[in-house]
């Protein structure tokens, strides 16, 4: 009993002892994963603030990027609209030059004809004032000799007749070439003023070609404003990508040692618990996992057009009627007021407008509404549709348009200019 007393408190005293080693370790290993833990996760979490600061900021960029594409396109929308509009004008200006070509040499060959009448009108004058004199320095006796030379009545009245007739055909022929100058003066002052209004209509153009221009030049270098913007923002995208993915490689690699530092944990703490077969041992182990989510957004848009309606309960004579009330009114460019100025279209669909019938502000458009018609079928409220320009038609050859600044709103001939389309609106 005395020799086992001894024996049993050796014993225990290396239990004791190798309790204590082992927790020994145990508190080492703790304090250890504690300091790698709390290294890991001060790193990791400025990574992840880092990351989600990055997200935040590129989904400012990827909203601003499709602001601009939005405004990029609605501005391309713009210029598209404007560069169709400056083609038809220079359209416009093209068949305007021919029709002025061709106004000068109709001018040129009135202008001939003209001095060719008054050439022969002088002549025939010249002519008729030589035979005047003749007989008056010959005088009636010489006349009356003439008459009584006759060898019979019938050679007398012959002679009578003759006289007669030659004092007759210097008057008709004189009377003849009056009226043809006359008539050739008046077509020439028509040609003069019809080449003036196209000489108008041609200023009128260029300044709408010149602002045309001005505006698709500013559009455009707003384009380039855009395009700068857009390409700024695309490199802060990228730039916030670039820091997403560098704070997802810092996050990736600290969870990749805090899983190796654990791993080392349990191993030492295995080790510990083996060299102390005596002792009873326990672990335990914490593992941890994140994740993350992402967000999108889709916008969409759509769009619509009408065509221009019209009605068939005006009479075309009522329309005429109301149009002609604004005669000797001004011609404003872009204009709709019948009172204060309004250029052809806006003429054509206020007119219009006044009896409930929607026509566009286009003279190209109006080219296209209602139905077509021959010239030679046209009636009375029927658009007659020139290059570049449109009028209403009166009947009898004529209509009411809104001409040009020069001549206002007023009455023309059907045929002043080539017509290009007939239309029936009612």
């Amino acid at each position: 009993m005395q020799c086992r007393q001894p024996i049993l408190k050796r014993r225990i005293n290396v239990r004791k002892q190798g309790g204590k080693r082992f927790l020994a370790v145990m508190l080492v290993v703790a304090a250890a994963m504690t300091q790698v833990l709390s290294v890991n996760a001060s790193t990791m979490s400025k990574a992840k603030d880092a990351k989600k600061a990055a997200e935040s900021d590129l989904n400012k960029a990827n909203s601003q990027i499709e602001t601009i594409e939005k405004q990029q396109q609605a501005l391309q929308n713009e210029i598209d609209a404007k560069d169709a509009e400056l083609v038809n004008l220079l359209v416009n200006i093209g068949i305007l030059e021919d029709e002025l070509d061709s106004k000068n040499a109709q001018l040129e060959q009135v202008t001939a004809d003209l001095a060719k009448a008054e050439q022969t009108e002088a002549d025939q004058y010249a002519s008729m004032k030589k035979r005047i004199q003749f007989m008056y320095e010959r005088g009636d006796t010489a006349m009356i000799e003439s008459l009584l030379g006759s060898e019979n009545m019938a050679d007398f009245l012959n002679r009578v007749e003759y006289v007669s007739e030659v004092y007759d055909y210097d008057r008709n022929l004189l009377t003849q070439y009056q009226t043809t100058v006359q008539q050739v003066a008046d077509l020439k002052s028509t040609v003069e003023t019809e080449k003036a209004e196209l000489e108008a209509m041609e200023d009128e153009y260029a300044a709408q070609q010149t602002e045309l221009e001005n505006v698709l030049a500013a559009k455009k270098a707003r384009m380039g404003d855009y395009n700068n913007q857009l390409a700024t923002a695309q490199a802060e995208a990228e730039a916030y990508k670039k820091t997403i993915a560098a704070q997802n490689k810092i996050i990736k690699e600290e969870e990749r040692k805090q899983k190796e530092q654990e791993e080392k944990a349990r191993a030492a703490a295995a080790k510990a618990s083996a060299g102390n077969s005596n002792s009873s041992t326990s672990g335990t182990g914490n593992t941890g996992n994140s994740t993350g989510g992402t967000s999108s957004n889709s916008t969409g848009s759509s769009g619509g057009g009408e065509n221009p309606s019209y009605s068939t309960s005006v009479s075309g004579s009522s329309v005429v009627s109301y149009a002609c009330q604004f005669v000797g009114n001004p011609y404003v460019w872009g204009g709709t007021s019948l009172t204060n100025g309004a250029d052809c279209s806006g003429f054509v669909m206020s007119v219009f407008a006044h009896f409930g019938v929607s026509l566009p502000h286009s003279s190209g458009a109006l080219q296209g509404c209602g139905k077509a018609v021959s010239y030679a079928n046209a009636q009375p409220g029927d658009l007659i549709c020139y290059s570049g320009h449109v009028a209403i038609y009166m009947g009898g050859g004529q209509i009411v348009h809104a001409q040009s600044t020069a001549v206002g709103i007023t009455t023309s001939s059907a045929t002043y200019r080539t017509i290009v389309a007939v239309r029936r609106v009612l």
